[in-house]
């Protein structure tokens, strides 16, 4: 197995958004906002060679909305999906395999291209796999997080046939080295893959730990549907980690790729950060 990050472009949201009911006297020194209270955050991927099977790991925002939506997210940066990729010396269509942690629009955007007046999958010889509690929770949104579940985005995954749903509870295996993880306070029944990795454990983070400022508890997205749910899973995923060393994999952190934690008499916090390409 071969593990490669796989940079999609940086965008900005919010930082209040971000951090909830924290104060932005104390998340802006961890994640400091520009003029208009955005922070940057980055759309990080993840890349799993695995025998015959090539697994990418969410897909970034894309690039087939219009101006007007791009413009409230502040796109910038050189990376793309297809420039990683070409890097690492794939191509799109190389994918076997598209896991979608979630549905949101930042996640799972470049799963879909627009060709022509059609809309298609990116990735064209792919299985794509979500579970049906989350697929169904999309499809049928609330009013709350329907501005996060874009039809365009999802519609076409299913038309193509290409879509399939992974069955099971927590800890259910996705391959035989990669088990899933279910949190459901920032959506429902949003999948973290765990990853055997040279006798390491690597957690994709996904939306329940979206940077290394987000470790304190408390610090909770103003985004999840459930915080008091999240703040549980919190506590159970990074208690685990702890104990259990786990290597954690950040989408969202503009700076970290990957870090370690440490008991200290704050609770738990940061220990070692460090690139993929250095484990």
């Amino acid at each position: 197995m071969k593990l490669h990050t796989i940079d999609t472009g940086l965008f900005k949201l919010d930082g209040g958004a971000m951090f909830g009911v924290v104060p932005k006297i104390i998340w802006n020194k961890t994640n400091p906002a520009d003029e208009n209270n955005l922070c940057t955050w980055a759309m990080r991927c993840l890349l799993i060679e695995d025998g015959d099977r090539l697994i990418l790991i969410d897909t970034g925002i894309g690039n087939k909305q219009d101006q007007k939506f791009f413009s409230h997210y502040y796109l910038h940066g050189d990376a793309s999906m297809d420039s990683s990729l070409a890097d690492k010396g794939f191509h799109r269509d190389d994918i076997t395999d598209v896991f979608l942690t979630h549905l949101h629009f930042d996640h799972v955007g470049g799963a879909v291209v627009r060709d022509g007046d059609k809309l298609a999958p990116a990735f064209k010889n792919a299985t794509y796999w979500s579970n049906k509690d989350h697929w169904e929770w999309a499809v049928t949104p609330n009013e709350r997080e329907k501005a996060s579940f874009l039809k365009e985005n999802i519609l076409p995954i299913q038309e193509s046939g290409q879509l399939m749903f992974i069955t099971g509870d927590d800890g259910v295996q996705f391959t035989q080295d990669i088990s899933i993880k279910f949190a459901y306070g920032h959506t429902e029944a949003m999948m973290l893959p765990l990853i055997n990795y040279n006798g390491k454990q690597i957690l994709y983070m996904a939306d329940l730990l979206p940077s290394v400022g987000h470790l304190p508890m408390p610090y909770v997205m103003a985004y999840d549907m459930f915080p008091l749910k999240t703040l549980t899973e919190k506590k159970i995923v990074l208690t685990e980690a702890l104990e259990k060393e786990y290597i954690l994999y950040l989408e969202h952190d503009p700076i970290n790729e990957c870090c370690t934690l440490q008991q200290t008499e704050k609770g738990i916090r940061l220990g070692d950060t460090f690139k993929l390409s250095e484990l």
